[in-house]
């Protein structure tokens, strides 16, 4: 299967770098915020020991990928449009499309938008959420007025400065404090719903880390995120929620459209994203808008980081699932 091999392609004049190993079946794995492609770095060599061909890219804004000035250039479309060029770039045909947190809506949306691309697809952490009859910010506004974590993450500057102020805390306290290893919550503490920050907070003072890093994080992985930010900064990927409204505007036509490619979904239970308001009841119902959901796995005590606090499970179940989709 070789070992993992770093190269740049040129997807529709954005120049994408990708890690990719193994030759068979194309398994395009779509990281999150605040990521890169080292997020799969147990699964690529899973699925290239199990044939098929794992491609990981450092996605629009991040990494060694381009990272456009103008903050419009990262709507849905565009990522979607990213994924479809890079299955086009590596050969063309169809591919079996995985991501997590952010790179799950970006699955499941390439799922959605072009079904006749997609083998299979599979979300970590991130739910397919159908289109709603009002902006995800307008909601967010009306539920918990400007603490809700996307809305301030949407005035350009003020969470670049909270993060990039020390990039290593920063990143030693997104990779504990969203994780199933985080402390629990201090019992005198006001206790706020998922993603509400505090009265004159900001997002990092909601995450609990521990002093130790956790048996899945090693300090050299630790080190490589933070060299990346350090490099990069956090404009790239913030610039995704900054889309929100406007990807609510471009989808319009797809209102009530559910995706039909085989799928799965898996979360943690302590996911700070499994409780977000109204997961309870979309995650049940989940079929609903993904008819060939073939299973909806919950791992208990597994937070954030699906595939890297549960490396050797997650790639079990996505191994079994690219088989299945595969040989359908």
């Amino acid at each position: 299967m070789g070992e993992v091999e770093h190269r740049e392609v040129q997807v529709g004049g954005l120049r994408m770098h990708v890690a990719e190993q193994g030759s068979g079946p194309l398994v395009v794995l779509l990281h999150g915020f605040p990521e890169s492609w080292y997020s799969w770095r147990h699964q690529l060599g899973a699925l290239a020991a199990a044939g098929f061909r794992a491609v990981a890219p450092d996605q629009r804004g991040y990494g060694r990928t381009d990272r456009p000035g103008d903050a419009e250039r990262y709507t849905l479309l565009d990522l979607v449009g990213d994924v479809v060029g890079l299955v086009d770039a590596l050969g063309g045909g169809r591919a079996i499309v995985v991501g997590h947190d952010w790179g799950a809506p970006v699955a499941w949306h390439t799922a959605l938008l072009r079904p006749d691309r997609v083998v299979g697809v599979a979300g970590l952490s991130v739910p397919f959420t159908p289109r709603l009859p009002v902006s995800p910010m307008d909601s967010w506004r009306d539920a918990f007025g400007d603490r809700f974590y996307q809305v301030y993450f949407q005035e350009p500057g003020v969470a670049e400065a909270e993060f990039e102020a020390d990039v290593a805390d920063t990143m030693r306290r997104f990779l504990i404090g969203a994780s199933g290893d985080r402390p629990p919550p201090d019992p005198d503490a006001e206790r706020l719903p998922a993603g509400v920050l505090p009265a004159g907070g900001g997002f990092l003072d909601v995450l609990r880390e521990t002093d130790e890093l956790p048996s899945w994080l090693t300090p050299a992985d630790l080190d490589f995120y933070v060299g990346e930010f350090r490099r990069t900064g956090f404009t790239g990927g913030l610039s995704w929620y900054r889309c929100q409204d406007r990807n609510w505007a471009l989808l319009a036509p797809w209102q009530g459209a559910i995706v039909t490619p085989p799928a799965l979904y898996v979360v943690g239970t302590r996911d700070p994203v499994f409780e977000f308001p109204g997961m309870d009841q979309l995650v049940p119902k989940l079929r609903m808008f993904v008819p060939n959901l073939r299973d909806t796995v919950v791992l208990d005590g597994c937070g954030h980081w699906t595939q890297q606090e549960r490396a050797e499970e997650v790639s079990e179940r996505l191994v079994a699932f690219c088989r299945e989709v595969s040989d359908a």
